[in-house]
Formats: structure tokens, sequence, C-alpha cells
């Protein structure tokens, strides 16, 4: 219902702007680059779901060889604790845990194209327990924000992204970024625990968020002690290391155990396929909602609204060239990719704004996308709490993000 009402506001707020602009500005083009960005975001959004159907195909099959040789159990049992804390409804060992998990190893470590189809396959283990089958879960909003989150260790692809740009030192957002996000992570985890009525302070649960603490802040140190120049290097080497590995131990464990691998791979692809044809409408829905509203120049009168209170307040506005970044961000993750690659362009990939982008760009994930895509999936239209706990999560990294590149950048 929310997310109904949000759309609707995207084309009733960029259809009112475009008339102002019209009539008091002159701007007799400006409904037809509407139009063109609307066509324009739908095939975007068929283009997006057509790539993704060869990774989600790889990846689902892998994880069905996972399922069968009984990795994905191994997980369950790892963070079973733990998860069965945080999903009260779900039974012991629930075969969503392992997913679960491996969704969140591939956040962590920047690898977005393998954490999608992981992510979907948790979602659909989670919707065989759900009794509303168009209603969320508490686990599947539980996820959903936590997945939103986005809590990432290795930012390859936005390091990637500044080298490209000219930066000097295209990782010294690396530490910056991984401040934001966890704590956008924990801003989530414990709104969606306050909403149901989950208690943080259990044993169990605090081990854990302890030792993921330690964890954190045990690579800042590791990193802190390597040259920036390292820093990229040893970041994309052990990503990529650790996700052939896994591949690698999931076909050896099925071998060990006697099984098909190559008729799992192809079992577990053919519900890529199928969940690619899915997401379909539900993304181009979003994606043709956010492309009037930027088009109309809504989010620029958004912008500078937002750079006059600040300075009204007396408050450095030398960030507010990012904040389109920002904003973007919830919105659509190519839309946040491009603003933060033109602040690059415009002020300088080692200019302040350049890095404030460069580190909101990290300290989230892109919540509309993924609400339109993993409750797509398994058809859910109710999503009831979870936008408003998975935006809180991104307010919260977006400001962790401004206050830590003041102190890192400015």
């Amino acid at each position: 219902m929310v997310l109904n009402y949000i759309w609707i506001a995207f084309f009733i707020i960029a259809f009112i702007v475009a008339l102002v602009k019209m009539i008091f500005l002159g701007d007799t083009t400006i409904f037809s680059e509407i139009i063109t960005s609307i066509f324009d975001s739908s095939k975007t959004g068929f283009e997006i779901s057509l790539g993704l159907t060869g990774v989600l195909t790889l990846w689902m099959g892998m994880m069905k060889i996972g399922e069968n040789g009984g990795v994905v159990g191994l997980f369950s049992k790892a963070v079973g604790p733990v998860f069965s804390k945080l999903f009260p409804e779900l039974p012991k060992n629930h075969p969503a845990f392992g997913s679960m998990m491996m969704n969140f190893a591939a956040n962590m470590l920047g690898l977005d194209n393998a954490a999608t189809p992981l992510g979907l396959k948790a979602m659909k283990e989670l919707q065989s327990e759900n009794k509303t089958p168009d209603t969320a879960t508490n686990s599947q909003i539980m996820f959903l924000v936590l997945n939103a989150s986005g809590l990432t260790i290795i930012p390859v692809s936005i390091m990637v992204y500044r080298a490209q740009a000219g930066a000097a030192n295209p990782s010294d957002i690396f530490l910056p970024i991984l401040i934001a996000t966890f704590f956008s992570t924990i801003a989530g985890l414990i709104s969606v625990s306050i909403v149901q009525k989950i208690n943080l302070f259990n044993r169990t649960i605090l081990i854990y968020l302890t030792s993921l603490t330690v964890i954190v802040f045990g690579i800042i140190l590791l990193m802190s002690s390597l040259s920036k120049d390292r820093i990229q290097v040893v970041s994309s080497l052990v990503a990529n290391v650790i996700l052939f590995s896994i591949i690698v131990f999931f076909i050896v464990l099925a071998l060990i155990k006697k099984v098909n691998v190559y008729e799992s791979f192809v079992e577990g692809a053919k519900d890529g396929f199928q969940t690619a044809i899915k997401i379909v409408p539900y993304l181009i829905a979003i994606l043709i909602a956010i492309g009037a509203f930027r088009a109309s120049g809504a989010m620029d009168f958004l912008i500078s609204g937002i750079a006059a209170v600040f300075h009204l307040m007396g408050i450095n506005t030398d960030f507010v060239g990012a904040l389109p970044t920002g904003l973007m961000k919830p919105l659509s993750g190519s839309g946040a990719r491009g603003m933060m690659v033109d602040a690059m362009k415009q002020y300088g990939a080692d200019s302040f704004v350049g890095r404030v982008a460069s580190t909101i760009q990290g300290s989230a994930d892109t919540t509309f996308y993924i609400i339109a895509v993993y409750f797509g999936a398994v058809g859910i239209k109710k999503t009831r709490y979870a936008i408003s706990c998975a935006l809180i999560a991104d307010l919260v990294g977006l400001i962790a993000a401004i206050v830590v590149s003041y102190i890192f950048f400015h």
C-alpha cells in the first residue's frame, strides 16, 4: 500500500513541477523530456531484467548444487542460533538461513551480481512459510531491511568508478564507507526489532553483534595498516578468491555426497530464468516513476530547498552537491551511480563532494529496487512497514556518510 502511494506521488509531483515550469518558465520541452524518460526507464527496466537473467540462472544453479550438496545446511547451522532469535517465525535450521547468510556475505564483499540471486533464493524460501502470500511476513521484512541496509566490507565497484574518474587514491573512501554502512545496518536492525518486539539484548544476539563489530573494526585496523594503493588490490583479490572458492566448495562437497552436479545446476538455473521473468513488471513500474520524477526537475528543486534550509540553520553546505546521490540511492541504483559519477566529473574525483558522493553510494543499498525485485519475485504486494524501516536505515547511512566524510576529508 505504501509503495502504491509513493508510486502515485512520483507521477503527480512530476506533473505539477513540469506544469509550473511550462507555464511560468516557458519550458515547452519539459513534457517531452518526461515522456522520453519514461520510455527510456521502461527500456532500462527490461534490459536490467534481461541482464539479470544470466546472473540469476548462474547463481540459482550454483545454489541448487549447494543445497543438494549440504552447503546451505552447514550455513544454516552456523547462523541458526542468532537467526532463530531474529527470525522467530521460522523453524529451527530453516533452509532460508543458509541462503540469507550467503546473500549477506556476497553483499559484504561488494558482489552485487552474486548477492541478488542469493537473496531471491532466500526470499522464495521465506515465502514457503507465508500464510498470506500477498503480504510480507515479519521474517521477510527483517531480511529485506538488513539486505537494503547494504553492509559492505569491500566496496570494489565504487573504487573502480573512482579510478576511472581519475582519483589519485581510489580506495580512500574504503574506511568511511565501512563505517557508514555499519551504522546503516545497525539502524535497520534496531528499527525492525522495535516493531517486531525482538530483544536485541538477548545473550545470543549480543554475542553475534559483538563479534561482527570486532570483525568490522578489525578489518578497519588491518586496512589502515596498508597503503592506499594496496587496499584496492587486496580488496579485489580477496573478494574474487572467496567467490570462486565458494563455487568450487559447492561442487566438491556435492561430489563427495555423490550428487549429480550438472543436473542440480540445470534444475536451479530453470528457477533463475523464471524468477527473472517475474521481476520485469515490478522493476519497470518503479523505474518509470523515478524517471518521471527525475526528468521533471523535481529532484533539483528538492536539493535546492534542502540547501537553503541548511544555510538558514548555519550548517556548512559543502556536502550539498553530493545529496542527489543520497536522495537517488533508495530509488535507483543506476540513478545513484550516475549521480555519483556526475558529481565526480563536475567537482572532481578527489574533491570533497566527489568523496562524499562515493561514501554515500556505499552507505546503503537501493531500497525501492530491492523491494520491487525481491517482493515482486514472490508476488508480495502489501509491504507493511518494510519501506519505513529500510528508509530509516538509508537515512542513518546517509547522515553517517556525511559526518564521516567531514571527519576524513574536510
